[in-house]
């Protein structure tokens, strides 16, 4: 279902009262370094591999073993958007988007900042 990693610190736990929306929103503000995945996606494996090697273990939510069927992705309004958006990963609750926009971050050199200002990286 869902790996909480180092770095994590919230809960799983499910509230029946909770919609899918807050319990999303509550996953990211509980886990600085959150990835929403699917299992059969590569472009989520290349994500949480390149993570991986920068030596970072994020919170990783499994799309396909959930109820959530797209995951939020905050609007030019400021608002959550439902879009089927995945990989998405979160970090100190910002959407950075997808895999291309984390290359994006490592290469231009803010994604190890980033991590270290959220507390999952120690330089």
């Amino acid at each position: 279902m869902s790996s909480p990693n180092a770095g994590g610190g919230g809960s799983f736990s499910i509230d029946e009262e909770e919609t899918a929306e807050t319990r999303i929103r509550r996953l990211i503000s509980e886990h600085p370094l959150i990835i929403f995945s699917r299992s059969s996606c590569c472009m989520c494996h290349v994500m949480k591999k390149l993570l991986s090697t920068i030596g970072v273990h994020p919170t990783v939510i499994e799309l396909d073993d959930h109820e959530f069927a797209s995951i939020p992705r905050p609007s030019s309004h400021g608002g959550l958007s439902s879009q089927n958006l995945s990989p998405a990963v979160f970090i100190g609750g910002t959407c950075v988007g997808g895999l291309e926009s984390l290359v994006a971050l490592h290469l231009s050199g803010h994604l190890i900042p980033k991590l270290v200002e959220v507390g999952v990286l120690v330089v």
